[in-house]
């Protein structure tokens, strides 16, 4: 059976890696679309599972991010892998389609940042302010277009809208971002701005099996909407790894 509205990338035991489309939600109240209910449905017809369907969420994308996600089938192997990334032991790579042209080719950033009280939107903001907290990443850029520059990125630290706010406060907007200043659509077209895309895609994800404890590296695809915002045709981004 094929799942609709995501893909599967590995299942194994406990343990599902899918690739979430731009636009939904990890995780959403009743009623209300979001990868956990697409992939509870998927099982529960896949599986002809009756009742509830249990589904862990050890960690999240942004609405408007695309990428590569780790769901979990049991308790104990969802606390496992949310240990995993508290201690940072997970490695993320992102892909980011900013605006300009990123100089130097390969960096840091680190800045001070916070969550803007009763707003969904982080702000800089002044290292001795009570609420600052640390954010670095590394990047590097691995190619140019007339408008726009392809990084990957690694996070160091993980605050919310961490990648969107460093990223634009440098002149670096995330293409399709309008919350964070960027003028470029991204993404299908949609009255609702929030099911709207943005070019950040969560290129890949290794983690340990929460139970077997062998490696797993899995990568997702570039959605469609990159190539027609950006990228042309014959183009052919630099995976640097294969599976594990």
């Amino acid at each position: 059976m094929i799942p609709e509205g995501f893909g599967l990338l590995y299942e194994e035991g406990p343990c599902l890696l899918v690739s979430k489309p731009g636009g939904v939600l990890t995780q959403g109240p009743p009623g209300i679309d979001s990868m956990e209910c697409r992939i509870k449905d998927f099982l529960k017809q896949r599986d002809n599972k009756p009742g509830r369907v249990y589904l862990g969420v050890p960690h999240r994308l942004d609405r408007p991010v695309s990428g590569v996600m780790v769901f979990c089938k049991h308790v104990r192997a969802t606390r496992r892998v949310a240990e995993q990334f508290a201690r940072r032991e997970v490695e993320k790579t992102y892909w980011a389609l900013v605006e300009g042209h990123v100089e130097p080719e390969e960096g840091k950033w680190t800045d001070s940042m916070r969550k803007i009280p009763d707003v969904a939107k982080a702000e800089r903001i002044d290292p001795a302010h009570p609420d600052a907290s640390e954010a670095v990443l590394h990047y590097r850029r691995l190619a140019v277009f007339p408008e726009a520059s392809l990084l990957e990125i690694r996070l160091e630290t993980g605050r919310m809208h961490q990648i969107r706010l460093q990223a634009a406060s440098r002149g670096h907007f995330v293409w399709g971002d309008e919350l964070y200043g960027s003028r470029f659509a991204f993404g299908p077209p949609s009255d609702d701005p929030r099911c709207r895309w943005i070019a950040l895609h969560a290129v890949s994800l290794r983690l340990r099996h929460p139970m077997t404890r062998e490696t797993i590296f899995r990568q997702s695809p570039l959605p469609e909407p990159w190539w027609s915002a950006v990228l042309p045709s014959d183009f052919r981004p630099p995976l640097a790894e294969t599976s594990a």
